[in-house]
């Protein structure tokens, strides 16, 4: 979601911060910025996947965790999550054209459900997905596989997995998705996505319903 259909102006590194520096990590400093590095790195990877990468150790990776989503849930009650430009109107589109969408994201449900709130997306698409739903987050096949069962799809061929991180391509090919779009509007360059292994690449997600409807006829 974020980066792919949200714009959520750096809230993610913002809410790093305040996870960072409740472990006592100090802004500035060298450990912080190795920490930030790596989240910028895995930008897409479930989020307490990182943190238990960071904090090596399950107690403190859970505090950490637990701080980042307070603020992370802070920064969207004060309206700074918003939506990309065509990105509803893309998942309308294609929904009239009968094509099943899935939301999917590496933060908790708690976030995502605020996040969807926020937008007014509850309903957007038929179905919101986060690690927990299905087991492991990106780039685990874990979340396209679970989509595509809940939908009903008949073949991992018919799925196209959308995103704009490096590990939204890999989780596409572990899928086996028959399309893997990588979008430019966020964390991650052309080079990264395309060594992920998209099919594909698009300056915005409002461009979708053209490149997937073209494909189906």
């Amino acid at each position: 979601m974020a980066g792919t259909t949200v714009a959520d102006g750096g809230l993610v590194e913002q809410a790093f911060g305040q996870a960072a520096t409740s472990q006592g990590v100090a802004p500035g400093s060298a450990e912080y910025e190795r920490m930030l590095a790596h989240v910028r790195a895995t930008m897409g990877e479930s989020k307490i996947t990182v943190f238990r990468h960071l904090f090596g150790d399950e107690d403190r990776a859970r505090a950490a965790n637990r701080a980042f989503e307070a603020a992370y849930h802070d920064l969207v009650d004060q309206g700074r999550c918003t939506a990309l430009p065509g990105a509803a109107e893309a998942v309308h589109r294609l929904r009239d054209a009968g094509v099943k969408v899935a939301l999917t994201t590496g933060f908790s449900r708690d976030t995502q459900d605020r996040i969807l709130a926020a937008l007014g997306w509850q309903d957007l698409a038929d179905l919101t997905l986060c690690p927990a739903d299905a087991g492991r987050g990106r780039p685990y096949p874990d979340m396209v596989l679970t989509a595509l069962l809940r939908t009903g799809t008949d073949a991992v061929q018919q799925v196209a997995v959308v995103g704009d991180t490096g590990y939204d391509m890999l989780t596409g090919r572990h899928a086996g998705a028959g399309v893997v779009v990588g979008v430019l509007s966020g964390a991650h360059r052309e080079h990264r996505l395309r060594a992920g292994g998209a099919t594909h690449l698009l300056h915005s997600v409002a461009d979708l319903p053209a490149l997937l409807l073209e494909e189906e006829r």
